[in-house]
């Protein structure tokens, strides 16, 4: 066989082999493109939705994992705040209980969890977080806490306990980004 016949019948040879290996790859392709298509596509994204199991709690597990702030949960949820909280921080959250958000006039809460006040529950719920990772010991030496919200609260001590903004501090929980202090009050902003 002559060189140059040779050499026609190994390329041919190869462009057959690599035409099969290409059809196989884009049969693949279109497989995983269709299986792709059926699945619903994701609602969640952002940080907040990863999860491992060797990190310390963030201050959005701690609130999500405790039976006391499903209320608070709700209200991150319905105003999109969880990538917020579990940003590297540090961050302070004041965090209220079911039973401060229960003090509220009836019909508040129903009210701000609906999709027109989202704004509005998101000041709300910025008004409860500062920068910071600071023990209840160490917030004595404040006056004021400036908050995510844009406002001031004020910062009380009264024998051993201390208030911020009115919610008295009840339990702290130390976080992988910061501290949640459990209060038994909602804190309102000014506007």
């Amino acid at each position: 066989m002559k060189p140059l016949l040779k050499c026609t019948f190994v390329l041919v040879g190869f462009l057959v082999v690599l035409s099969c290996k290409n059809n196989d790859t884009t049969e693949s392709k279109n497989t995983n493109t269709e299986n792709l298509s059926q699945k619903e596509p994701k609602k969640v994204q952002g940080q907040a939705f990863l999860k491992d199991d060797e990190a310390t709690a963030n201050v959005l597990d701690i609130a999500i994992g405790s039976p006391d702030h499903t209320t608070l949960v709700a209200a991150v949820q319905a105003a999109a705040l969880e990538n917020a909280l579990v940003n590297a921080g540090p961050l302070m959250v004041f965090a209220p209980t079911n039973e401060a958000f229960n003090k509220l006039p009836a019909g508040t809460v129903e009210n701000l969890l609906k999709p027109e006040n989202k704004e509005k529950l998101a000041t709300i719920l910025k008004h409860h977080v500062t920068p910071g990772k600071y023990d209840k010991e160490f917030l004595k030496k404040f006056k004021t806490l400036g908050q995510a919200s844009n406002e001031n609260v004020a910062v009380e001590v009264k024998g051993d306990d201390v208030y911020i903004g009115g919610a008295k501090i009840i339990a702290s929980i130390p976080a992988g980004n910061g501290i949640v202090h459990v209060v038994d009050a909602v804190i309102l902003p000014k506007n």
